[in-house]
């Protein structure tokens, strides 16, 4: 079938030269339907109506529904993946701090913030995208940030510090629970920051 401009109208895979911005504009429009519907609301079909595609491109860059959102996430997530970078980049009585004002860093930028708004939100309603953001912060973050420590039961301590700073993420920003929702990141990172010291590099 031709348009008004005599241009064939395509299905299925584009040619080669359009198969990159094609690619990275199902992946923005998957990231901001899993970010307004979470997973369970998102679907395939309705990623590629939103991107201009059909269902069958989808399932050819990425796959099932599941891999959509690895690929989706993984891209969000990517700034948080500087963490073990940061926290390297120092003595290691002052890893705690470093890796606190890091995370806060990201999640106090309205860039970052919204798309991991988005991960912890279908993480926390559907197992299926709880397993793919488990193995993504195990096996991109926590390890790495464990293997900058060099000390016993480390990839625990990460795991713990970690849990430390997603706790007050999620009354931060996702439940906004006062006085914390609104309290100054410094006075925060202040409070914060030798807890997660402790668990790092603690006995």
């Amino acid at each position: 079938m031709s348009d008004a401009g005599g241009a064939t109208r395509r299905r299925g895979r584009p040619p080669r030269t359009e198969s990159a911005d094609t690619r990275d504009r199902i992946l923005a429009t998957a990231r901001e339907e899993f970010s307004e519907r979470g997973y369970e609301k998102t679907s395939v079909r309705g990623i590629a109506k939103t991107a201009g595609v059909d269902p069958a491109l989808v399932h050819h860059y990425f796959g099932t529904k599941e891999q959509v959102f690895a690929a989706a996430i993984e891209v969000a997530f990517a700034p948080a993946l500087g963490a073990p970078e940061a926290i390297g980049d120092g003595p290691l009585d002052g890893v705690g701090e470093r890796f606190t004002r890091f995370i806060f860093g990201l999640w106090e930028n309205p860039t970052t913030r919204t798309p991991l708004l988005a991960i912890v939100r279908s993480a926390v309603n559907n197992e299926t995208a709880a397993a793919v953001f488990r193995r993504l912060i195990a096996a991109q973050l926590l390890r790495r940030v464990a293997a900058q420590l060099d000390l016993p039961d480390a990839e625990l301590r990460a795991e713990l510090a970690a849990a430390q700073l997603v706790g007050c993420a999620m009354l931060r920003y996702v439940i906004k629970v006062e006085p914390l929702a609104s309290a100054d990141p410094e006075q925060i990172i202040a409070r914060v920051a030798p807890v997660v010291q402790g668990h790092l590099t603690g006995p």
